[in-house]
Order: C-alpha cells, then structure tokens, then sequence
C-alpha cells in the first residue's frame, strides 16, 4: 500500500570585519630583522587610529546590531563607552520588546492584551530592533493588516534579519490585501514568487530552516524558479538536518520515491521515524504502517494511536485491525505508551 501525502502548495549577531578606509601619505613602518625572518610591518599609530571601531558613526552601528539579541547587544555595549553610548535605543528596544512579549502571551504576571503588544513592539521598532520588526508584523498580518505587515517586514529584511527575510518570502507568495484597501474596493496584489524566492535564498543561505523548506517548495514546484527536484531534495535535508519537521517527512519521501535523491528505504525508513517522533501526524501514520508490515505490533500500535489522535481518520482503521489480534493486556499496555509518549524538539 503506497501513501504519497506531499503537501499542498499553502503549507507551507554577529560582526563583520570592515574596512576602513586609510588617507594617503602616511607610511607604514617596517623592521628587518635578518636574513633568517620576513619582514614584519607594523602599522603606524595613525594608521592603527583609523582602524578603531569606537569611532564609528552611530547610524552605522545601529544598523550592525539591528539584528542583535539582548545577550550580544549586551557585550557590544561593553567595549567602550561610545558603542554603549550608541546603543542605547536598541537597549530600551529590547525592555519594550519583552513588555510586548508579556502583553502578547500573557506571560509575567499581566493580561494578554494584543494592543498593548502591538504598541510595545511598534516602540521597539522605531529604536531600530529588527526583533520588533517582526514580531509587530505578525500581528499585523493575523489582523488582515497585510500592507503593515510586508512594510515591517521590508525594513528588518534589509537589515538583514534571516526571520524577517522568510516571513516577506512567504508573503510574497501569497495574494496579500490590506483591509482599508478592500474596504476602498481595490484589487489585491498579486503573488510575487519571483521576489519571494530572492529572500528566501537570502535567508536560507543564513541558515534559517524554515526558509530553507519553503525554498525547497518552490524549488519543488516550480515557483518563482524552474522545477528542480534535485535542487529542491538538497534544501529539503539541509532543513530536515536543522531540525525542521516537516522537511524530514519530505526527505524521507525523497529517498522512498527516489526523487532529487538516490532511492534508499533505509534513509527514507530513518528519516520517516525522525519526523513521526517529532509529532508529525502523517509520518507517525506512515511509520506505523512500516512497523505493522515488519510484524512490530505494538511498537505500530503506539504511532498509529498517535496518528489517529493528531486527526489522521485512516490511522484509526488500521489501529482497529491490529488491536483485534493482541491480548487485553498488549492493548492496554500500548495504550499507556501512547498516553506517556512526548514529542522530540524540532525547529517547528
């Protein structure tokens, strides 16, 4: 019995070394020290001034540590006095964002409010945190306020934001329409796929395994890029092998049907138990069914019960059949398993 469950086309702080510029006409000093060694060239004291990062613009600076999190904004702060200087905003940024996180979740005492959240991380945002950025665009796109959302998400992607970059990716492939428009009876946007795939590439390559899945959708498809199975089942075992639940489901897929990767029931055997012990409804199914065709009653019994309890209806049939061959005490027994079972971290 063969179950081909791809899914549908919906489902979907760190420094760099900068080079600064050196005026001309001064000359570096340079000591010989025998035959037996290279020269070594030790940069003037002007010339070692113009290297120091403590006089970089302020502007600058914030857009290297727009994409900070509170611990490495922390140390940045602690390497003179003008960067601390500096990021002062992001600093209050990161307050606001944790207040808006509160409000949000209802976490830390006080009432979820969600416009107590959006005006936090609104706050946040016009201090420069790309952090905010993102998190007052998904409020915005789960409002139906697409056009806020995208703006949002423009300006953290810009700055570099690998989460910002995914979020305008999908966006993009999706009709988007701002409720004022509709109410004005404008016409939606059409998807973008084209731009889409520019930022999910830009995020992927950031390592970010989310983007790394839906590049590997459109890679798959034929969104905004030519078909490209092979292509599509690299980015697929990148997520997969970050964590990514749902890309483990679709290697294991890859390696079964033997599309974009060598046909191995081994590796598809693997990566089909990853993702089941993960939570994933139709691996769990998938794995079940595995297991019951090797004899592995119970073990089947546990993921097809998983299954049927994540809503997967034909799990529940095949569960029935095998429960009419164990004992009472197997039954109950796989019962309990299943009760106690807990699900593996994933990357979402």
């Amino acid at each position: 019995m063969k179950h081909r469950t791809w899914p549908v086309r919906s489902e979907g702080s760190r420094f760099a070394a900068l080079r600064l510029s050196r005026s001309g006409g001064k000359k570096e000093e340079t000591h010989h020290y025998g035959k037996r060694f290279s020269s070594v060239t030790i940069p003037s004291r002007s010339s070692r001034e113009e290297s120091d990062f403590s006089k970089l613009p302020d502007d600058i600076l914030l857009k290297i540590a727009a994409t900070f999190t509170l611990p490495n904004l922390q140390t940045a702060s602690l390497v003179c006095k003008s960067w601390r200087d500096a990021l002062r905003p992001l600093r209050e940024a990161m307050l606001l964002l944790k207040w808006g996180k509160r409000f949000k979740h209802g976490h830390g005492g006080v009432r979820p409010n969600i416009q107590k959240a959006l005006d936090s991380f609104l706050k946040a945002a016009a201090r420069g945190s790309t952090l905010a950025m993102v998190d007052a665009g998904l409020i915005y796109w789960e409002m139906g306020k697409k056009e806020k959302s995208i703006a949002l998400y423009s300006k953290a992607a810009a700055l570099g934001d690998p989460t910002a970059q995914c979020n305008l990716g999908i966006s993009y492939l999706h009709c988007f329409m701002d409720d004022l428009l509709t109410e004005a009876g404008l016409r939606a946007e059409p998807p973008k796929p084209v731009e889409a795939v520019k930022w999910l590439y830009l995020s992927s390559n950031a390592g970010y395994v989310r983007a790394q899945y839906q590049l590997a959708l459109c890679l798959h498809y034929g969104r905004g890029m030519d078909h490209n199975l092979p292509e599509a089942a690299r980015w697929y075992l990148k997520a997969a092998e970050g964590g990514y639940v749902r890309a483990m489901y679709n290697v294991s897929l890859c390696y079964s049907y033997g599309e974009g990767l060598v046909r191995s029931h081994r590796q598809a055997r693997r990566w089909m138990k990853r993702a089941a012990d993960r939570g994933h409804s139709k691996a769990q199914f998938e794995h079940g069914l595995c297991l019951f065709s090797e004899g592995e009653m119970m073990k089947a019994i546990v993921y097809l019960e998983l299954a049927t309890r994540a809503g997967e209806t034909a799990a529940a049939h095949v569960k029935n059949v095998i429960l009419q061959q164990l004992s009472a005490t197997s039954c109950d027994r796989a019962m309990l398993l299943a009760d106690n079972w807990c699900a593996l971290p994933t990357s979402h």
